[in-house]
Parts: structure tokens; sequence; C-alpha cells
């Protein structure tokens, strides 16, 4: 498909409705220059985070379409779970005092079954044949497991009792009726829906997901799915960058709407950003530094404004972080790794909180390095690692080339490297903070 229809399919798909984020932004006052100091990453992070109003726009969904979704409202419990007391094994259920030995014979009355409960009371040295999730019948306080007993005939020989109440669960035991189950701002995973479905919950409301625009930048930039037989002129580029904002947006659970390659001039650039602009955010690659043909910032700074634009980090020290109409705006640098680290650790956590989530704190621990690791101090570096096992205990090795125009090295790891603005050289064997890409990103909303 080419990027036209590409484009067109997209916005045919995903119509705007707005929200109550931003009004459409003044001209801004800030210019960027070379000079302009890189804001510490931390900083960054809290000032875009806060900068953020989430989207109040709620849809009711059916349960089974719900999965990563937020949730608009708190859901309250209408019944007790479990709903009676029953059974957590498959075995006998009777009174403890009636056996308060090992060796006790019981009198088998009946069974309880999930669905089918015993109906009566049991008397003095009774018990009935019980399996997992069935109603506990009246009078019965424990049941022993069937591996530990041995039948005969209607009797039953409790040849290795437990403590007594064992194997019971009590009703409301997870939930009781009128406690909350989950809290609004709540990101729904695959066991929250089966906790909304043990109270009975057909449909949730859900925030709206943001619709996020995003594009390249750059006269050199190929689709790869342009002609059949082009092959590439001198100095052109295969347009990964798009492909891979377009796969983390989704992996986020956003809408993202491709809006294509836009080329290095302004008049290119204020066409795209206008028809970003009624979008929710949008994120582009490219053209967010102050060369000669990157024109990003100029324009943006025309349409919208420029809250700041440079980060001390490597690879990504270009961001440029503004507004533009009623869309939040992220300049990402060009090159692929670049984009890559500064969505992670600046713009997934802004769009989770604008769907209504709680952005989480990234996850990191300790591990020895397995190689040297080269830097200066200055800027909080992002080198790509892998987690392995190195003499017998976990360790981190980074892969064998840190440029940040070497995708591959992202494809080859599975977690950074991230060494402190201040650090300098680190000697292999040394102890280096590690942040793995599989984590949570959403929160826990107070409840």
């Amino acid at each position: 498909m080419t990027d036209a229809r590409c484009r067109a399919v997209q916005n045919a798909n995903f119509p705007i409705t707005s929200h109550a984020m931003t009004q459409p932004s003044e001209q801004s006052a800030f210019r960027p220059t070379p000079q302009d100091k890189p804001m510490p990453l931390a900083e960054a992070r809290a000032r875009i985070v806060d900068a953020i109003t989430p989207i109040t726009d709620i849809e009711q969904v059916p349960l089974p379409a719900a999965l990563h979704r937020v949730l608009a409202e708190q859901v309250t419990a209408g019944v007790d779970v479990p709903g009676a007391d029953n059974s957590s094994m498959d075995g006998y259920g009777y009174r403890a005092a009636d056996a308060e030995q090992d060796g006790a014979t019981l009198h088998v009355v009946g069974e309880s079954l999930a669905g089918h409960p015993f109906v009566g009371r049991l008397g003095a040295g009774e018990c009935v044949r019980i399996m997992t999730g069935a109603v506990v019948p009246e009078g019965v306080d424990t049941v022993v497991m069937q591996e530990n007993t041995r039948a005969e005939d209607e009797q039953v020989v409790i040849e290795k009792r437990p403590a007594p109440g064992s194997n019971i669960r009590l009703a409301g035991e997870d939930l009781k009726a009128g406690a909350t189950v989950l809290a609004a701002g709540h990101y729904l995973r695959p066991a929250d829906i089966s906790v909304l479905a043990s109270v009975g919950v057909s449909e949730v409301s859900v925030v709206r997901r943001p619709k996020v625009a995003f594009f390249s930048t750059g006269d050199e930039l190929r689709p790869i799915d342009g002609p059949a037989g082009r092959s590439l002129a001198p100095g052109e580029i295969y347009d990964s960058n798009r492909y891979g904002l377009a796969a983390l947006l989704s992996d986020l659970g956003m809408e993202g709407v491709d809006l294509g390659v836009v080329g290095d001039s302004r008049e290119a650039l204020r066409d795209a950003f206008a028809e970003a602009a009624a979008y929710d955010a949008v994120v582009t690659s490219g053209g967010v530094s102050v060369g000669a043909a990157d024109f990003v910032l100029d324009v943006l700074g025309e349409q919208g404004t420029v809250d700041f634009w440079r980060v001390a980090i490597k690879p990504g020290k270009p961001l440029a972080f503004g507004t533009v109409g009623n869309a939040r705006f992220f300049g990402l640098p060009g090159n692929p790794v670049s984009t890559a680290v500064t969505f992670i650790q600046l713009v997934r956590p802004a769009l989770v909180r604008m769907a209504g989530g709680v952005p989480a704190d990234p996850i990191r621990f300790a591990l020895p390095t397995t190689a040297d690791l080269r830097k200066n101090p200055g800027r909080e570096n992002f080198l790509r690692a892998r987690l392995v096992t190195h003499a017998g205990r976990a360790a981190v090795e980074p892969v064998d080339h840190q440029g940040s125009g070497v995708m591959r090295s992202m494809s080859r790891s599975d977690c950074f490297i991230v060494l402190p603005a201040e650090q300098s050289d680190v000697p292999a064997g040394e102890i280096v903070p590690v942040e793995p890409f599989a984590q949570t990103i959403w929160g826990q909303p107070d409840e």
C-alpha cells in the first residue's frame, strides 16, 4: 500500500473526537539554539508526564473487548466471591471433633459436587464425599484430601488428618459484596478480566484510546512497499523508524495514525502539522536538531509551542516536546536507536497517562557486566545488552555495536545497561544498573 493510500485508510478508520487536554496552541516564544543545556532525563520525564491531562472520553465495552483498556470508573462487587463456603480439594468433609487422631473411621452419608450440593446436616461420626469447588454442607468444618484417606464400602478411614478448618475456602474470601474490585485508572490485564467476570460484570466503562498521529521526516526516506523492482538510489534509505513507531504504539495499545513520510521542507511540515494537530498526540522522527535541513522545531515554533528540546541522554539528546493544535507533540531524533530509546523513556509514560493510566517507574536491578564499558561523563547512557549467565551467576552482556544508527543492537537485546550521567568507564565485573525491556509500564492507581 502506498503512503497516500495508507494515510487515507488510517484517517477513515480513526475519526477524531476531541477531549479537553489542550486548546489550539499559540505561537511559541521559544527558539532553540545549539547552546541550550540538555535537561536531565528524570526532570524531562516528570515535566512531560505532569504536562499531560488524561483523556476523559468514556466508552462502554463488553468484557471480552476490555482487555488492555483503562477503567474509567471504579467497579464494585455485587456478590461475595466465592458465594458460599466450598472445598479446595477433592476429598471428604467432616467435623474435626470426630477425627481427633489418625485412623479415625467415618460413615459416608452422601456427596457434594460442584453445582450439586449435599442437602442436609451432618451428624456425629458422619462425612460426605466432596469435590473441589463444591459447597461445604452444614456441620462440616474440615476437608481431608482424598490421597490421605482409604475408602471401605460406606466408610472412610482418615489415615492422615489435616489441621481443623483445612481445605475450606470461606464465602467472600476473595471479594465481599460491596468491596472495590478494581479502581478507576486500572489497566486491564487477563487476570483482571477473570476477576470482573467472577462478580458478574458483563461490560465496563473504559477510557477512549488515545489517537496518535506519527510520521517520519527526511528526503532520503523510501517506504518498503514502493514500486516493485525499484532499487534505492545513492543516499536513500528505507523508512524503518515509521514502522518501528507503529509497532511501539500498537504494543502500547494506542490507535496509531500513519501520516507517511514528510519531506525536508517547511511547507511540507506545515501541511503535516496542520493534519496532525487534530489528534491527541503526534510523534515524529528526525529533523529536531539544528542542522541545515532540520525544520521541525522552526515549524513547531510557528504553529505551536516548544517546551524544551534537549535531554541529557545517549542516544537521544535532541528531543522536542510541545503542543500543536489539540495534540501533544513529541519530536524524536532520527537515528533508529535514538527514536526507540526516547519513545520508551519519554513518550511511553506520557501516553500511559494520556490513556488514563498511571505510568510505572522503570524497574532496575544491579548485575555485573561481562565486558568493559566505555563512557564519558555528561549524559545518562542507555547501552543495549542481554541478560546472561556468566560463571554460574546472572550477569549482563553489552551487544557488540552501540551506534545510535544500528537498530540491530536493539533487536539483539533484552535490556538496557543504564549508566548515570556522572559515570565514567566501567571495568568488566563491576555492578551496573540494568533496565529490562520486559516489565510493566502500567502502574497501579490508588485504591
